[in-house]
């Protein structure tokens, strides 16, 4: 992120006449206020320094902040040693707290010492809201030596963006204030801070309520996040996506619906997602790489993943290669896949100390290749061209993409990087092979001073923010011969406006066949219009190739690729699996997921309303489902669950009552009714209006495995009897276990319990009629077989009988 310098112009006018203004009508009346939260976390010291940092506002702020127990009140107090500049002082982060058009009451403690500071000095609380935007709130002149007051009253004009605000103490600017260290940089001690007003505003809510991918199209691949710059990477028959987490500063605003535009300094997570028929895609949630939380703390951003597999030391490993920001990339580790992960380094493993990398303004999206000898490498660079280099070149061959051989164990890199003299290029180099042949493609730049300026462009080469590629035999050697043309040309030519900038792409195989990946604001265009405001989201097409090995140029559109597999219904689905779904969000809750193992990340759905839904494409239920069972947690009463078959307002085949304790995890059921064959499977939610109804973890539906019968064999004989005409029923038991035989005939009725296998039951009826007609007697068999009730039911004819004609 660019950092400005702070000019006096700034301060000027707050700490002059209107600054004076405030304070004279401020600290002798404060007006009250609606809310009175605390907005300052840890405002005594009393827990060190948690919460606070030393302003870091421009570059050249530095200084050390500890506590010490010479304090105004309590045990503790801020200890400000060390400092660089007038504005290196104690800051708290308050983005996200304070708002526009809001009044707060600041107050503060302050003192400084110094055998040689003067006698009275002016401290200033100011408030920094990104890029050049400072405003000094409350000011006040301390005696040296004693502890001194700041208060007052400020509101933020309406007119503010607060989406960065963050409060730090500070004594005047001044331009050199190295020049006289004790006026202007003394040590000094702050205390008992505190800010009140209006309580923080609820965070918005993430989730996007838009219908953002319709049925039967698949494009954008998920449509309750965003994602870019994907990486798609094959392990053991299932494509995995890497993808920068654009989602990770989205914050629509809850009466525009419109978030600010996004800020990629503050993405330092991945996110996952995968699928074995590239329609039906399961969230695995963010990996947290980078930031103090990250699994590399010493890096600040992940942006542009890269994946590979290799064996290091008998031990199968997966590596994901990420830009911390433009200045450097690094590497983590991870046991599978989905991890978990792990740094081997503890500093980035591409940066400026690199051999090779002079020339390479961005040492970023680094990009890794096994070739087919098992030989490593990996592809990284871009940005701004070289300016000592002719402005024609500059423009048509920038060589800024690098490509370095990496040490056997991928986190170490061998020898020099050596030039990919990749015409147009600006980013995104990304390699794969096909039938010994390496194909390396790229973004392309848009021209403008960075790149030579207004130059004519060789004829061939690539357009602004296109995808161009080249085709080598060796991973190291990428001359500008090389180049073999357009892959993709820019996404806005399919999408239209506001769809356009750059682009990140990544190519996989699966079964043979080639997809390629990248990226369009699609989604936010659906949410949002044609003004966008930069979120992204991963698209996916095949790629197909010419007799000779060149690439067909690909069409972007949102019908997608085919799904090249049935969904099997008849095992544990991660419920954050869609392929369609309408005002969902998703959650990680932990480790250990259901379908994916103990060390996979653990996630739910969650915001589910009235009236959302989700689907699953292509499911294949063979001869017959007979029921279907959710993980779930009810949040409120009344809630259900309707199961529907090929479109969300199709026929309910089942519908799972959700009346289990509110708050508790339960497996519900449904029977299925008339479910069989391939099926898109519809979800769709019921219940009270403005509430959240569910959280959901799995699916799953059990098979209607085949009837079983009960082997009896049945007969029946009418004959005389004293002029009259019996009735004779035998039934024999075929079968090898117990059965109860109940007999029903037009005469009467009989039953014998526990008929043992090979035996057999009879009976005789009289029909006290001297002829009968022909007929028939029902004979049913029950019996429990595997746990399962079982009834079978027969019949045996008799012929008309006349004692008369005897």
């Amino acid at each position: 992120m660019r950092r400005h310098e702070r000019r006096p112009t700034v301060r000027g006018v707050l700490a002059g006449a209107v600054l004076a203004a405030l304070l004279s009508s401020a600290l002798s009346v404060i007006p009250s206020q609606a809310a009175e939260t605390e907005l300052i976390v840890n405002g005594g010291f009393e827990d060190g320094t948690t919460g606070w940092i030393v302003n870091d506002g421009n570059p050249t702020d530095d200084g050390l902040l500890s506590t010490t127990s010479d304090a105004y009140a309590g045990q503790g107090a801020a200890l400000m040693t060390q400092r660089a500049t007038t504005g290196s002082g104690p800051l708290q982060v308050l983005s996200g707290k304070v708002q526009a058009g809001e009044t707060y009451d600041l107050s503060a403690k302050i003192r400084y010492d110094g055998a040689d500071a003067p006698a009275s000095k002016q401290f200033f609380a100011t408030m920094h809201y990104g890029g050049g935007t400072y405003t000094n709130l409350v000011s006040v002149t301390a005696v040296k030596g004693a502890w001194a007051t700041l208060r007052g009253t400020f509101t933020i004009p309406a007119t503010q963006s607060t989406t960065t605000a963050r409060l730090f103490f500070e004594t005047p600017w001044t331009s050199n204030p190295s020049s006289a260290p004790a006026t202007h940089l003394m040590d000094f001690r702050l205390d008992d801070v505190s800010l009140t007003g209006a309580a923080p505003p609820a965070p918005p809510s993430k989730t996007i309520e838009v219908l953002g991918k319709v049925p039967g199209e698949h494009n954008p691949v998920i449509s309750h996040k965003f994602g870019a710059d994907a990486y798609g990477f094959v392990d053991d028959g299932r494509v995995y996506l890497y993808m920068t987490n654009d989602t990770q500063g989205y914050a629509p605003s809850s009466v525009t619906g419109v978030s600010p535009q996004i800020d990629y300094g503050s993405i330092n997570q991945i996110t996952l997602i995968s699928s074995e028929d590239l329609v039906n895609w399961t969230d695995h949630g963010e990996i947290d790489v980078a930031g103090a939380g990250g699994v590399a703390p010493f890096t600040g951003n992940s942006w542009a993943p890269g994946v590979a597999k290799k064996i290091v030391d008998g031990q199968e490993k997966y590596f994901l290669y990420y830009a911390n920001g433009g200045g450097s990339s690094n590497v983590i580790t991870g046991s599978s896949p989905l991890g978990p992960w792990t740094s081997e380094r503890t500093s980035t493993l591409i940066d400026g100390r690199t051999p090779g990398t002079e020339g390479v303004a961005w040492k970023f999206d680094p990009a890794p290749l096994i070739a087919t000898d098992g030989t490593p490498y990996l592809f990284f660079g871009g940005g701004p061209a070289a300016t000592s280099m002719p402005a024609a070149e500059r423009f048509n061959n920038p060589k800024n993409i690098r490509v370095i051989q990496l040490g056997e164990d991928m986190v170490s890199t061998t020898g020099t990087a050596a030039v990919v003299d990749a015409p147009v290029a600006f980013e995104a180099a990304q390699v794969f092979e096909r039938d010994g042949m390496y194909y390396l493609s790229y973004s392309s730049h848009f021209g403008g001073a960075d790149f030579g300026g207004n130059q004519v462009k060789v004829p061939g080469y690539p357009g602004g923010g296109q995808i161009g590629y080249m085709m080598s035999t060796d991973p190291m050697s990428w001359p500008k011969e090389t180049y073999s043309g357009v892959l993709f040309p820019n996404q806005s030519q399919f999408f239209g406006a506001g769809t356009g900038g750059n682009n990140h792409q990544s190519v996989f195989e699966l079964d043979g066949k080639y997809y390629f990946t990248y990226h369009a604001p699609t989604l936010n265009k659906r949410i949002n219009g044609d003004v966008t405001q930069g979120y992204r989201s991963t698209h996916l097409q095949e790629l197909t190739f010419n007799a000779d090995g060149t690439i067909q140029q690909v069409v972007g559109d949102f019908a997608g690729v085919d799904q090249v597999k049935n969904l099997d219904p008849y095992q544990t689905l991660e419920a954050e699996t869609f392929a369609w779904q309408q005002g969902l969000a998703t959650k990680k809750v932990g480790t250990g997921s259901a379908q994916f193992g103990d060390d996979a990340p653990h996630l739910v759905v969650h915001d589910v309303d009235d009236g959302d839904w989700s689907a699953l494409s292509a499911v294949d239920f063979g001869a017959g489902a007979a029921s279907v069972t959710a993980r779930v947690k009810p949040l409120v009463a009344g809630a259900s669950i309707d199961v529907r078959l090929d479109d969300r307002a199709g026929p309910v085949v089942a519908t799972i009552t959700l009346d289990a304790e509110i708050g508790d995890w339960v497996d519900a059921s449904a029977d299925l009714t008339d479910v069989a064959g391939v099926h898109d499977v519809y979800f769709t939610f019921s219940g009270p209006s403005g509430s959240d109804l569910v959280e959901l973890d799995t699916w799953s539906f059990a098979a209607a495995s085949e009837t079983p019968t009960l082997d009896v064999s049945v007969s029946a004989a009418a004959r005389c009897l004293a002029g009259k005409v019996s009735l004779t029923v035998r039934a024999v038991n075929d079968g090898a276990g117990p059965v109860d035989v109940t007999m029903s005939t037009p005469f009467g009725r009989k039953t014998f319990e526990g008929l043992s296998p090979t035996r057999s039951a009879q009976q005789t009826f009289a029909t006290r009629a001297g002829s009968v007609p022909a007929g028939a007697v029902t004979v049913t068999a029950r019996a429990t077989v595997d746990g399962r009730d079982v009834t079978t039911t027969q019949e045996a004819t008799f012929d008309a009988t006349d004692c008369a004609q005897r």
